[in-house]
């Protein structure tokens, strides 16, 4: 079972860098969702790092454009990044439960929320701020 489905009916922003870079978090969250324990210590790390990359591509977009509610959505970034290197750090010791449990029960709503809020308005302001630059 997928723990976030629907992708291209639901999540697809209309930014290509930010489609992209969602569909390969969701898909490494739906691989992490059906990993054994052995993979789903192998692929955590993953996850995290991606993550890392996401919301470092996400803030450069941001600066870049101008865009108005940045501190919030830095600081949404900087909670959840606080909570996955935490994991992370129960992942190396070979703890994977909460990790997984984090994984299966939090971040599928998390996602979901952000991307039909927080991205989704930078993904409309980034495609303002590229029609007014008549790139759209």
């Amino acid at each position: 079972m997928l723990l976030i489905d629907d992708f291209k009916t639901r999540f697809l922003l209309g930014v290509p860098a930010m489609d992209r870079t969602h569909r390969e978090f969701v898909d490494l969250v739906n691989n992490l969702g059906e990993a054994g324990a052995a993979v789903f210590a192998y692929l955590y790390p993953d996850l995290v790092n991606h993550t890392h990359a996401h919301f470092a591509n996400e803030d450069m977009l941001m600066r870049e454009t101008g865009f108005p509610a940045i501190k919030e959505h830095r600081d949404e970034h900087a909670r959840v990044l606080g909570e996955m290197d935490g994991f992370r750090l129960r992942v190396n010791s070979g703890r994977i439960a909460l990790a997984r449990a984090y994984v299966t029960e939090q971040l599928p709503a998390w996602f979901a929320q952000h991307a039909l809020t927080m991205d989704s308005a930078l993904a409309a302001h980034v495609k303002a701020q590229m029609k007014k630059k008549g790139q759209g």
